[in-house]
């Protein structure tokens, strides 16, 4: 199809993948780690390990003379990752309990508490869906 919604949908629009992604992000990039802290079945996060690795958002590196691997984000899953720091400011805005949201985020170049807003790669200004319009690209279908 060509959307790039229904595109990114096609490697992590099940439920375990963005979680998955997380975990890695913060860093538990062993399979044990993963599995222990999703509670997720081994044969879906293999199947889903592997579905990942093979999109290149994730890469098995080896770390014991066993075939035992530690997954590591990709350039192409740091992409996601950023997608998913966007999620987060969206359920803290909306679905965080009374008390707050459960993480919060400290900028490394202010040193401050920030959420992620979209903004315009062009003029750094916020992009909000009312600020753009959407127009046919390069890759559009005919």
């Amino acid at each position: 199809m060509a959307c790039s919604i229904a595109r990114t949908l096609d490697v992590i629009g099940e439920p375990w993948s963005p979680l998955i992604l997380r975990d890695v992000w913060v860093g538990m990039s062993r399979f044990d780690q993963i599995q222990a802290d999703l509670g997720i079945s081994r044969k879906v996060l293999t199947e889903r390990l592997k579905h990942l690795v093979e999109q290149g958002v994730l890469e098995r590196r080896p770390y014991d003379a066993r075939p035992r691997y530690e997954y590591h984000l990709t350039g192409k899953g740091v992409g996601l990752v950023e997608m998913l720091m966007v999620m987060v400011a969206w359920g803290d805005r909306w679905l965080a309990a009374d008390d707050g949201p459960p993480v919060l985020y400290r900028h490394h170049a202010c040193g401050r508490i920030a959420h992620v807003e979209p903004s315009c790669s062009r003029c750094g200004k916020p992009m909000h869906p009312g600020d753009i319009d959407l127009l046919p690209g390069p890759g559009a279908a005919a």
